[in-house]
């Protein structure tokens, strides 16, 4: 077999010999071009704080030490800002030995910055999967800036399945750009394992650069799109004389590169989310670019990688066109029968600056 990410053909394979198990039938769009969405199971329980269970610990164990009360989600519940609740997931997984897999928030949950990690019975990583793992998922979840409806069902986050080593190195991601131009740009920066995206902040012709997130809104429900006015949760950012935005701590903004990002059909990619060599902020909570993102043919000309910043500690100050994260391309073990954008009516191809679809 051949190695890379699995494309959505094999992950539907994967329900048929029982890697993925779950007590429904899954959702009819929830297997993407290369990842699966996961859905939430019928209890969330409010905990402590964020833990890991540790090498040879049930997560059921922390849970029993550190969990204060839980909820009913089949109806729906809100889960409040600034706490943390860790939810069982509907699916579960009986990994054959060759496969490993790795999870990040969907887009959608990122640009609400609804933190979303899943953990895995005698984790010590958050959001990895070993070779060959059986057992449950479970998913933490703290909403930092909106309070959130989420039910039964809901799909927070998904799970990209791996075999064997699929990145690419810098002489492979330089070849790869030379034939497919990865970024709309001659000199694309190529180094440390990706291709350096940077921040926009000329803005477009209202000079409108981005957004900031309201506190002490209303509740946002996860499940509806289109069903929120901008102007109720978030503050928009016009372009100031100097090309500059000072980030305060512990806010939240929605920014969007000044590079074009082409995922080509063999490939996926995923974004660095913090790298301290570039500043102390975060620039990416959702990484996965699926195949076909910014793929022309897929009705992806001009994509451009939407960024959900938070500085961490101290003020921090970006100039348009600085770099801020970089993007690992890894090669896919087969290409995936349909591709991210017009093949499934994707939420954010072809986009520029754009909020999640929960907003109009």
């Amino acid at each position: 077999m051949t190695n890379g990410i699995l494309p959505d053909r094999e992950i539907a394979a994967l329900f048929e010999t029982g890697a993925i198990a779950a007590p429904r039938p899954r959702d009819g769009d929830q297997i993407q071009p290369a990842s699966l969405d996961l859905r939430l199971g019928a209890t969330a329980y409010r905990v402590r704080a964020s833990f890991l269970p540790g090498q040879g610990q049930p997560v059921q164990a922390k849970l029993d030490r550190f969990g204060l009360h839980a909820i009913d989600l089949t109806s729906g519940a809100v889960l409040e800002t600034g706490c943390v609740y860790l939810v069982p997931l509907l699916e579960s997984l009986a990994l054959p030995a060759d496969l490993s897999a790795a999870a990040n928030p969907k887009s959608s949950t990122g640009r609400l910055d609804v933190f979303t990690r899943v953990i895995t019975d005698g984790a010590q990583e958050f959001d990895k999967i070993p070779q060959g793992y059986k057992g449950p998922l479970y998913i933490e979840i703290s909403p930092r800036t909106f309070p959130v409806v989420v039910r039964t069902g809901s799909r927070l986050n998904q799970i990209r399945f791996r075999r064997g080593m699929a990145g690419l190195d810098e002489a492979a991601l330089l070849a790869l750009n030379a034939a497919e131009r990865l970024v709309d740009r001659d000199d694309a920066n190529i180094s440390g394992g990706g291709v350096a995206l940077s921040i926009d902040l000329a803005g477009d012709a209202s000079g409108l650069v981005g957004y900031r997130g309201k506190r002490h809104t209303g509740v946002v429900d996860v499940d509806r799109r289109g069903a929120y006015a901008v102007a109720e949760f978030w503050e928009p950012i016009h372009r100031s004389g100097a090309g500059e935005l000072v980030l305060d701590p512990d806010e939240f903004y929605i920014l969007v590169s000044k590079e074009a990002v082409h995922v080509p059909p063999d490939f996926a990619a995923e974004m660095t989310p913090f790298d301290p060599l570039v500043g102390e902020f975060r620039v990416h909570y959702a990484g996965f670019f699926d195949p076909g993102f910014g793929h022309s043919k897929a009705g992806g000309t001009g994509s451009r990688a939407v960024l959900e910043v938070r500085s961490h500690e101290v003020p921090f100050i970006l100039e348009d066109g600085q770099i801020v994260g970089r993007l690992a391309y890894e090669q896919m073990a087969a290409p995936p029968g349909r591709l991210y954008g017009a093949d499934l009516a994707s939420n954010y191809q072809a986009q520029g600056l754009k909020l999640s679809k929960h907003f109009v």
